[in-house]
């Protein structure tokens, strides 16, 4: 592992793991840490006008089912998150999920994505991306209906497995 200076957080919690000793981009190199069960659960917020959100609930919408085709473009998305993202492994996913929480008066849909795999590196990236595909594929099937959409947020929700455990995002 390189030891080329400290993680960009400035907390002292190691080196730039992808980094080799030149300064040079690298994929870290997993192969002699053991497989473990690992989960993520990632979470989009999708901000419209209640009008909108509540065409969305009556199924209304001219493009057809958004919520069906979102769900299939969040787990495409996390099957192909090595593609999209440099330096990140590929991983069999063994489940990745997404589930909707529609607040048609408060005009916001949330998304929750969840990946599972057994492997030697985390999912995290997985489920972050199907939650932001998902979102996007929302947007892009509504803005039709309102072009002033908003993805409000993405962030990780919790972790499991690996060698730091489990995490729960504390907000």
């Amino acid at each position: 592992m390189s030891t080329h200076g400290q993680s960009p957080s400035g907390t002292g919690e190691g080196p730039f793991t992808h980094l080799d000793e030149q300064g040079r981009a690298r994929m870290v190199d997993v192969g002699d840490k053991p497989a473990t069960q690992r989960r993520a659960l990632a979470r989009a917020v999708v901000r419209m006008t209640p009008q909108t959100a509540q065409r969305l609930a009556a199924r209304d919408v001219p493009k057809g089912d958004v919520l069906a085709t979102a769900r299939i473009a969040g787990i495409q998305a996390a099957k192909r998150t090595s593609e999209l993202i440099p330096l990140c492994h590929a991983l069999a996913l063994s489940s990745v999920s997404i589930e909707e929480d529609l607040d048609p008066a408060a005009g916001t849909l949330t998304l929750l994505a969840e990946a599972r795999t057994a492997a030697q590196t985390g999912v995290e990236m997985e489920a972050l991306t199907a939650a932001s595909v998902a979102a996007l594929t929302v947007y892009d099937m509504l803005k039709g209906l309102e072009r002033g959409i908003e993805i409000a947020s993405v962030r990780l929700v919790e972790k499991s497995g690996g060698q730091r455990g489990d995490w729960r995002w504390s907000g």
